[in-house]
């Protein structure tokens, strides 16, 4: 079996933890359990084992306890369902996908009464929505909607790739990996989290979407390296290094070294944006700071979780440093 050297990345920016994380940990693991997430002693351990709360917990350092334990119940419904889209018969079959993200979607988008009757992920996407409710403006909840529906078409794209087998070009892949990824998704409970409140002329503004997807392709690109085993034993061809080993016939080391240097311009990219951004006034630059705090969070905290907290990749970077801005 080839050996394969997985870079250690250092980034310009704090490495944070929340202090509710222990506590959102706990609460998490329940949740999943009493949503009925986790349907074998087996899906179990790997909960435990993938510790979702402990990344949300270093990329939302300064949420409170309750939006926390949302965020951290979110992003492991997102992790189990994009786990469930990959590994099962669903992902192959992009019409009962279908099905599935336009129910999800009317739960976002107007009052279910039983939404159990969508089986158990539905049900906790449910519950998530109605905990959201009274913390969020119903412009953001516009927002979020809209980017979840840019998530599912994401899914379903990958769903129909594997149905047809086709593999995706990097280029095509490298514009749907920041949707498939949902880091947009995550990215709006800035809001949440934050109690940032910017307005849409600055969210919209092209720098700052620029800064946005810089960071998602950081993180999501970063993700792909440590997943890429994993991925490639699963006969799975969403992945870049995947594509970039297909594309241009190169041995997967090669192709995660071509991966990191596409991952280090973001980064320098990132840190030049950061820099450049324009001034509107007092409040919002303050706001715009406190955002792109997150974004920073988002890009240690992502990589922190990956490589000290999860055992979901079982990944042993190199010693030496390979990405620095």
């Amino acid at each position: 079996m080839q050996t394969i050297q997985f870079p250690r990345m250092q980034y310009p920016f704090p490495s944070l933890m929340n202090r509710f994380a222990n506590l959102a940990n706990e609460q998490n693991l329940l949740w999943a359990q009493t949503f009925g997430l986790l349907k074998t002693e087996e899906a179990l351990a790997r909960f435990r084992k993938a510790k979702f709360a402990l990344l949300v917990s270093r990329t939302f350092p300064n949420a409170g306890y309750e939006e926390l334990c949302i965020l951290c119940n979110f992003n492991s419904w997102l992790f189990l369902h994009d786990d469930q889209c990959d590994e099962a018969q669903m992902g192959r079959q992009a019409t009962n996908l279908q099905q599935v993200t336009d129910y999800f979607t009317e739960i976002l988008t107007r009052e279910i009464a039983e939404p159990e009757q969508g089986g158990a992920f539905a049900l906790a996407l449910a519950d998530i929505w109605q905990r959201l409710l009274p913390l969020s403006r119903p412009a953001w909840r516009q927002r979020f909607i809209r980017s979840m529906q840019e998530y599912f078409k994401a899914c379903l794209w990958e769903a129909g790739n594997r149905a047809e087998q086709r593999a995706p070009s990097v280029a095509d892949y490298v514009i749907m990996r920041p949707y498939t990824g949902a880091l947009f998704v995550d990215l709006e409970f800035v809001e949440i989290s934050e109690k940032v409140h910017l307005p849409d002329q600055v969210l919209q503004h092209a720098m700052v979407q620029r800064l946005a997807l810089a960071c998602n392709n950081i993180v999501c690109w970063t993700n792909d390296i440590m997943s890429c085993r994993k991925e490639a034993g699963q006969g799975d061809v969403h992945n870049l290094v995947l594509a970039l080993m297909r594309e241009r016939s190169l041995s997967m080391q090669d192709a995660i070294n071509e991966t990191v240097r596409m991952h280090d311009e973001e980064v320098r990219l990132f840190a030049a944006l950061e820099k450049l951004l324009p001034s509107f006034d007092a409040e919002t630059d303050q706001e715009l700071t406190r955002y792109v705090a997150v974004l920073r969070s988002w890009i240690t905290g992502n990589y922190d979780w990956s490589v000290l907290d999860t055992g979901r990749y079982r990944v042993d970077p190199a010693p030496e440093t390979h990405v620095q801005a």
